[in-house]
């Protein structure tokens, strides 16, 4: 076996894996049912989806004696950003209150809520102009 011919198997397997991924993502993102869970679909399979087929575009581009590392730079930037959006758009659902309570913290009442220390509630307050 020559490394072409390794290198076209493992574009297949590439491309077999970043399919399934992809649809387990899409089916999620579907089915889930509230936001929140729907968040880890794309955020979670749909990344190690990409990521599969950009190495199987990496391997193919081998295979045609062309290597490229393009793709190295759109993984690590796919990889970076995703958690980051995920975590914001989490915030913004908690923010809203449009999902589940937070739970009770065990000890201390500030941390992890949305709640605001005593005697700041006019500086969290939205300040209305007349």
């Amino acid at each position: 076996m020559t490394l072409e011919l390794i290198a076209i198997y493992a574009t297949i397997v590439f491309l077999i894996i970043g399919a399934i991924f992809t649809f387990v993502a899409a089916i999620g993102l579907l089915k889930l049912n509230d936001s929140m869970t729907r968040l880890h679909a794309p955020t979670k399979a749909a990344t190690v989806g990409i990521g599969a087929f950009l190495l199987a575009s990496m391997a193919h581009a081998y295979a045609l004696g062309e290597p490229s590392f393009h793709e190295l730079l759109i993984l690590a930037f796919l990889f970076v950003t995703a958690p980051i959006s995920a975590n914001f758009i989490a915030k913004v659902n908690i923010h809203k209150r449009a999902c589940e309570a937070l739970p009770v913290p065990a000890e201390d009442e500030m941390w992890s809520t949305l709640d605001v220390p005593p005697g700041e509630e006019a500086r969290a307050k939205p300040q209305t102009g007349a």
